[in-house]
């Protein structure tokens, strides 16, 4: 049963979709915008950010500008010694933030790689209580001029899904930014589900939920069919590593399937029984990550 809030949110959003469903769609969409509060949800979480602590003060605060905003990234440098290091840009997911992948970056830097961790505004770091896909794509854009581009993109969830519409250059006024190799993990691969599932949730009008959509046209040039990953990947033909848990119950693994089903420049690796979250701290995901990165070098070495 819906709680008393959600139901008097429904009753809102009916009646002002009476009046005007134009207005309904637009404050649907500045609530569907809005992210959830930085501070530990439960004592799990408190304890994951007191263990990331010790790798988050190695890396560099660095702070990037874009257009309608500004988000905060951490440069974690290569190993001494590592004089042809890749560079990876590493994407959290939404409701998430760089120390959670704390764990992968400590992997990613022993493995041989220069990482740049961005936390999306919103996030983390980074000011703000909204995100949309635009403005997620602006901020990736930002890194890329910043530090000048990257060999390979990494990204968990809708930071994943960031990262192939950035490099699918799916924002009408932002470039294309496509990695060498790209590695999505849990991540959805379009996103007009996640619109269709809000507005079911608010029972939002056929005329509203319209209105809702219309604001993806309005904010980025494309209407929200456009923003389909798997299609970006499938069009780039770019190695990519997609990674997924059977059991994940936040992204069903029916997206990892539309991105193998995409093209044979994508290679599915399942890592069941770690869900959506543990995924991105598992050694066998990283193991099998940094030698997806790696590959070309050690062929070349063999």
């Amino acid at each position: 049963m819906a709680s008393f809030a959600i139901e008097v949110t429904r009753l809102v959003f009916k009646t002002l979709s009476v009046f005007s469903p134009q207005t309904a769609g637009q404050l649907a969409f500045r609530l569907f915008s809005v992210t959830p509060g930085r501070k530990p949800k439960n004592p799990k979480e408190k304890a994951l950010l007191t263990a990331a602590a010790t790798v988050m003060a190695r890396g560099k605060p660095v702070s990037l500008s874009f257009s309608g905003g500004w988000a905060m990234a951490r440069h974690f440098e290569a190993e001494p010694g590592r004089v042809a290091a890749k560079r990876i840009l590493l994407v959290h997911g939404w409701g998430s933030r760089i120390d959670y992948l704390a764990t992968m970056i400590d992997g990613l830097v022993a493995g041989g790689a220069d990482v740049i961790a961005l936390d999306l505004p919103g996030h983390g770091a980074s000011p703000g209580r909204t995100l949309t896909m635009p403005a997620a794509v602006r901020a990736i854009d930002a890194a890329w001029r910043h530090f000048g581009g990257f060999d390979v993109s990494v990204g968990h969830s809708f930071g994943g899904a960031s990262l192939a519409c950035a490099a699918g250059g799916l924002v009408c006024d932002v470039p294309s930014h496509a990695a060498r190799r790209i590695v999505l993990i849990g991540a959805p691969s379009e996103m007009k589900w996640l619109f269709k599932d809000f507005g079911r949730y608010l029972r939002l009008s056929p005329k509203a939920q319209g209105a809702l959509e219309g604001m993806v046209v309005r904010l980025s040039g494309r209407r929200i069919e456009e923003f389909d990953a798997a299609h970006v990947l499938g069009m780039l033909t770019v190695p990519t590593l997609v990674v997924h848990a059977q059991d994940d119950k936040e992204v069903s693994a029916d997206h990892a399937r539309r991105y193998a089903a995409a093209g044979p420049n994508v290679e599915l690796q399942w890592a069941n029984g770690f869900g959506h979250r543990r995924i991105v701290s598992a050694a066998p995901v990283i193991e099998r990550i940094n030698a997806f990165i790696h590959a070309q070098d050690r062929q070349a070495a063999a």
